[in-house]
């Protein structure tokens, strides 16, 4: 079965008849190219004419989708899980005292 999907970049797609997702990263028109990256990492080149002979349809990206990404910081994703509340920012901090050191005298003092 062909596909009537025309390749567009930041897509998600699914293989029906292998299940497998991926989504475009980059078409070469000039080429006659599209690249894919398939959820597990792996990046792939095919031609155009490869690519309306796939069984293919749409798909909203995955739950996690940073699975094929390499370089995303949890600041990337939009969400943060900090655990924090509004009124831990309203407290004041608390001071960390470092006990004084002893000097010689006291020192002196409890000894005797």
């Amino acid at each position: 079965m062909t596909t009537a999907l025309e390749p567009q970049v930041s897509q998600w797609y699914r293989h029906l008849d292998k299940g497998q997702q991926f989504y475009v990263t980059a078409i070469d028109d000039e080429e006659g190219t599209v690249e894919i990256q398939h959820f597990d990492g792996d990046v792939e080149e095919m031609d155009l004419d490869d690519w309306r002979e796939l069984d293919l349809e749409a798909i909203e990206p995955p739950e996690d989708w940073t699975g094929p990404v390499d370089d995303v910081d949890r600041d990337d994703l939009g969400y943060s899980e900090t655990g924090m509340r509004p009124e831990d920012w309203s407290e004041p901090l608390e001071e960390k005292v470092k006990p004084a050191e002893e000097s010689e005298e006291e020192e002196e003092r409890r000894e005797d």
